[in-house]
């Protein structure tokens, strides 16, 4: 699905990027993508999802850390971009152009995913020593800071040090960007632990403008966090959620790894679509308007 008869001048896994200049078009497709792939089948709502959560995060974490985010109505669109008012509607966002970090800024506040696999063997998470006895999901002492690099479509993200990051943007940045993901994430947390809602982890993009790091690309969607029901929560198990883990278990089940994915059952689709637009309805307290 493109909408559009306009090339994007680059395309990512989910969104279209078109260069205005100084600004940045981002629209926020219906595609999904999961181990590297993007899926043939597209999940209803899931851009707008995107968009719509990530508007709500730059607005709640306003006085947290700047943003690159200037409007998500269409009035504001770009004059060869009106005739497709209808199509972009609720799904795009109209951004500063910033000069990116080349790294994802990955904050965990519970043990899953790929932390867990390395805890299990060797009691650490990207290298930092956690206390023994923790379990599937347990929660972590603190949030900690486990940046990866930025693969490129097909490759895999890599899980590096602290000391790497430093390495390959020298200390005074890395430390900046330690300091806002840590607290991005523990704002966003507390916010959406009163909705009833555990994020167990989730990614940021920075970039710097203007001299000045800022909060860019998506923000605590469904597609860069982990979301839990906080009511169902208990260590020891993997948890329900709220996000692309729902596919990434049902492909685990059904595909050995070998080859391309297969294609989604339509009741997997469908459930994943109620399921990103539950986290927005849950996160933000409003009724999800496909087209806001």
């Amino acid at each position: 699905m493109t909408g559009m008869d306009i090339k994007p001048d680059a395309q990512g896994k989910v969104r279209d990027l078109y260069d205005l200049g100084d600004r940045l078009l981002l629209v926020a497709s219906d595609r999904i993508s999961a181990f590297d792939y993007i899926l043939e089948d597209e999940i209803p709502h899931k851009g707008a999802v995107l968009t719509q959560l990530s508007c709500f995060w730059f607005e709640l974490l306003d006085g947290v850390v700047e943003n690159h985010l200037i409007s998500a109505d269409v009035a504001d669109l770009p004059e060869q971009f009106q005739p497709y008012a209808d199509y972009l509607r609720g799904r795009f966002m109209l951004v500063k152009k910033a000069d990116m970090f080349p790294a994802e800024c990955i904050v965990r506040g519970y043990l899953a995913g790929s932390g867990l696999k390395e805890y299990q063997k060797q009691g650490t998470v990207c290298g930092i020593q956690l206390p023994e006895g923790l379990v599937n999901s347990s929660k972590l002492p603190e949030p900690i800071f486990t940046p990866s690099t930025k693969a490129e479509i097909g490759d895999h993200d890599e899980n590096i040090s602290y000391e790497r990051l430093v390495e390959i943007i020298g200390e005074d940045d890395a430390s900046q960007l330690r300091d806002l993901a840590l607290k991005v994430y523990t704002t966003a947390r507390d916010h959406a632990e009163k909705q009833g809602i555990i994020i167990a982890d989730t990614k940021f993009e920075f970039g710097r403008l203007n001299g000045q790091i800022i909060l860019a690309d998506e923000v605590l969607t469904p597609d860069s966090s982990r979301f839990w029901p906080g009511d169902e929560y208990a260590e020891g198990k993997d948890q329900p959620s709220f996000d692309k883990q729902f596919v990434r278990d049902w492909l685990s089940a059904n595909w050995d790894r070998q080859g391309n994915p297969p294609r989604l059952p339509q009741d997997i689709i469908e459930k994943t679509s109620e399921k990103y637009i539950q986290a927005y309805e849950k996160i933000t307290g409003r009724p999800f308007v496909p087209f806001a």
